[in-house]
């Protein structure tokens, strides 16, 4: 889709608090889906395209192109919507090992990938397309919830999402099957172990009843996308819906958020009276009538845009709507910010918490405080 009239000048929020502005206007991408800037002094950005191409370019408005750092194409399963390459993760010591993580969707048989690449120590704007160690695989039974989002957390564990294994209404019950990978958020400890270690906190560690001990949480439909805030450390996740409702959910060990028993705050099934003991339900929901895919994004800890200091923003990938919430520990509140005409597919922070977004015009936006006069 084409990028709204306005963008060259940037979209400006209602009380001029703040507007996005394209970020690097002397780029465009292809289907971007996610943008990682690494802790290694560098100051470089990293911007995942799903088909399978990671591109690399100096943290500049003005830089006049980008790189290829990695090139798997050839190893992508990008057939759908929802398949392709994911998400990408730098290991915390990246600046001395060079390792980062990255999650995609294979062919024969159709399945999610994490596996661990290495930085060429000769050219750090490229990436040893041969060094791949696969540290996880599962077998996806649909092309559709994928999930696909990797974040190393403040424990330096890394924190992989997976969707419900695809369809429509979850018809293998994943949702509620923690025998199973599918419908979780896993936490698993890549520095230990082979191919990965167990942390011992884990919800379901040593556990006799088959319960998958990589869980984290579980009962979710297709996170998207997560990110943890670096000041709480509370976990935001944001889960797509089925047919009716999405859902902003704060993820805390062991819980069961619900799917497919619930969707948001409502009964899916059965219809009615369902029964909600056990689950955790969302801090927030919103209907169809607002936008249809939930796109996840951070809590803003930047000093650019004031008006957002501690709010949650994320956005809905279908409507272009753009939202903050502001949550006490008990109570939400959200107001939306923009309404766009933008296809949002993801957000990322810079090394300063500064907040962009992506979308599939082939722009990154950034979050842009306006001047109020008095």
């Amino acid at each position: 889709m084409s990028a709204p009239a306005c963008a060259q000048d940037g979209l400006q929020q209602e009380d001029g608090q703040f507007r996005l502005v394209e970020a690097f206007p002397n780029l465009s991408f292809s289907r971007p889906v996610d943008f990682q800037v690494p802790d290694d002094d560098s100051d470089r950005v990293f911007v995942v395209e799903q088909a399978g191409l990671i591109r690399v370019f100096e943290h500049e408005t003005d830089v006049g192109g980008a790189e290829v750092f990695l090139d798997i194409e050839e190893r992508v399963r990008d057939q759908g919507n929802e398949e392709g390459l994911l998400g990408l993760a730098f290991h915390p010591d990246y600046a001395e090992n060079g390792q980062f993580y990255l999650d995609y969707t294979a062919s024969n048989p159709r399945r999610t990938v994490v596996a661990r690449y290495q930085v060429d120590p000769q050219e750090p704007s490229r990436a040893l397309r041969d060094s791949e160690e696969v540290i996880l695989e599962v077998e996806q039974p649909y092309g559709n919830h994928n999930g696909g989002q990797i974040v190393f957390g403040p424990d330096g564990y890394l924190y992989i999402t997976l969707g419900d294994g695809g369809s429509g209404g979850d018809p293998q019950e994943n949702g509620q099957d923690p025998t199973t990978l599918l419908g979780t958020i896993l936490r698993i400890d890549v520095d230990s172990g082979t191919p990965y270690g167990i942390p011992a906190d884990n919800p379901f560690a040593g556990n006799e009843d088959g319960y998958r001990e990589e869980i984290f949480a579980y009962g979710l439909r297709n996170v998207w996308r997560f990110s943890f805030d670096p000041q709480t450390g509370r976990l935001w996740a944001a889960d797509v819906g089925q047919n009716a409702y999405e859902e902003v959910d704060i993820i805390e060990s062991g819980r069961n958020y619900g799917w497919d028993v619930m969707e948001g705050f409502h009964c899916f099934e059965p219809e009615t009276g369902c029964d909600e003991s056990g689950l955790t339900l969302p801090v927030w929901e919103y209907s169809h009538d607002l936008g249809s895919s939930i796109t996840g994004g951070f809590v803003y800890r930047g000093q650019a845009v004031p008006s957002l200091a501690g709010r949650y923003v994320f956005a809905d990938y279908v409507s272009g709507r753009i939202w903050a919430a502001a949550f006490d520990g008990e109570d939400v509140e959200v107001e939306q910010l923009i309404d766009t005409s933008l296809a949002i597919s993801s957000f990322g922070v810079d090394l300063e918490q500064e907040l962009y977004a992506l979308a599939f015009d082939g722009n990154i936006y950034r979050f842009e405080g306006v001047d109020v006069e008095p």
